[in-house]
């Protein structure tokens, strides 16, 4: 099942909890202090270098009709349109720019290039998921009301097409980005209820439109204008499309790599009560999961290659978040915690693993509901007495043994067991 307690999975004390906390926010104050002129050039720079993408981009779509050109024009603008959304939309929304006071930058202005209007996405991202992460029935990212992410979803025949659902989600994230804040599965009994949805629905309606308009309809026109070609006019119209497929199955890869990879834990309302800011924080920290980067990867995953950091300081400048990720690496290794990381690919082949596997029902699955890779609970150390359900200090070395020393304990066992029947 997922956690419910959060301190004792995590093998810490009410004062380990709010010295950890103590030091997080110590961070956020350091980060904030420092920031300045070369976090705003940063900024300015990336504007400029997206819009040159997509100016460049929508020129080389005059040139469709050469396969070559048709494909120049759509990796362009589909590169342009995945650093608008991710590194220039996603991060300003947050309001990791607001600290600037540039109205043209600011959370409450920016519209992106996307079919979810920005409002509707801040409340489903900023507010819900932020607040709620992996909380089950809490945050609709768990399993975006489509897909089985955790054996605490009960299984139904529906979870059969996993694979297909995500594969459509992949390549048309956008949309279901657009339909998360409409929660289409909602019954609404209330008139106000329903007088709300109905404008969602409107808001929904009208920003597809202008989305379609611009890409499937203005643009290949002003190209069939300027060639004098209706063939010309069509050739531009599906190197949007393709520009478009790009940008949302990149942004699909990055989203799972950060939240479903194996490590990546759930957890109960139940955890949440009275939850303390130490315990918030350690939830985003063992809730998600980073894939390792160098400079380009990072910025084409609007630095989310960095989501532990991120979910921890969401609204700290992105472009902060690698020297970030040297002090929560510290502290993690400080309290014994698991730092959930690989490379890009492995990290993404877990997710689709744990989608497609949690098709099937749990009695066709080998792991406990309290001890999967993709789903633990506190109860995954029960069957393990010598396994301590607190933090424990070395009198020899001065280490901290904890949750990853716990974690790897019960992997080592297992591979013991293991051994002599394979022997």
């Amino acid at each position: 099942m997922a956690i419910s307690d959060i301190p004792e999975y995590a093998h810490l004390t009410d004062d380990d909890v709010a010295a950890l906390a103590a030091e997080l926010d110590q961070i956020r104050a350091d980060i904030e202090a420092s920031r300045g002129e070369r976090d705003a050039r940063y900024l300015r720079n990336t504007i400029r270098f997206q819009r040159t993408l997509e100016l460049t981009g929508r020129a080389l779509t005059f040139g469709a009709r050469k396969r070559s050109l048709w494909w120049a024009g759509a990796a362009t603008l589909g590169v342009a349109k995945i650093v608008e959304n991710m590194e220039l939309g996603h991060n300003v929304m947050h309001g990791q720019w607001d600290w600037m006071n540039d109205p043209e930058v600011h959370s409450t202005t920016w519209e992106w290039d996307n079919t979810g209007p920005s409002a509707h996405w801040k409340h489903t991202h900023n507010f819900i998921h932020h607040k709620y992460t992996n909380v089950l029935g809490m945050d609709d990212d768990v399993g975006y009301g489509l897909l089985r992410v955790t054996r605490d979803q009960r299984w139904k025949p529906f979870y059969l097409g996993n694979i297909f659902y995500n594969t459509l989600l992949a390549l048309g994230f956008e949309y279901g980005v657009a339909a998360q804040h409409l929660e289409l599965g909602k019954k609404r009994k209330t008139q106000e209820a329903k007088d709300e949805f109905r404008k969602d629905l409107r808001d929904v309606g009208l920003k597809i439109g202008r989305q379609a308009g611009k890409d499937y309809v203005v643009y290949p026109a002003i190209v069939g204008a300027a060639t004098g070609s209706r063939r010309a006019a069509r050739k531009a119209a599906t190197a949007n499309l393709m520009a478009n497929v790009i940008r949302n199955v990149w942004t699909n890869a990055v989203i799972f790599c950060g939240h479903f990879p194996d490590g990546a834990e759930k957890f109960t309302k139940r955890d949440m009560e009275d939850e303390s800011r130490g315990e918030w924080y350690l939830r985003q920290m063992l809730g998600s999961a980073n894939f390792r980067s160098g400079p380009a990867l990072a910025f084409m995953s609007g630095n989310l290659s960095y989501q532990i950091e991120h979910h921890i300081f969401p609204d700290l400048p992105s472009n902060r978040l690698a020297e970030i990720s040297v002090r929560v690496q510290a502290l993690c290794a400080k309290y014994d915690l698991p730092y959930t990381t690989g490379s890009f690919p492995l990290q993404y082949a877990k997710s689709w693993r744990t989608i497609a596997k949690l098709s099937l029902p749990n009695q066709y699955l080998t792991a406990t509901v309290d001890d999967a890779p993709e789903t633990a609970s506190e109860q995954r150390f029960k069957d393990a007495p010598e396994a301590r359900l607190v933090s424990t200090v070395d009198p020899v070395t001065g280490r901290r043994n904890g949750l990853k020393t716990a974690i790897t304990g019960l992997r080592d066992r297992r591979r013991s067991r293991r051994s002599p029947a394979r022997a």
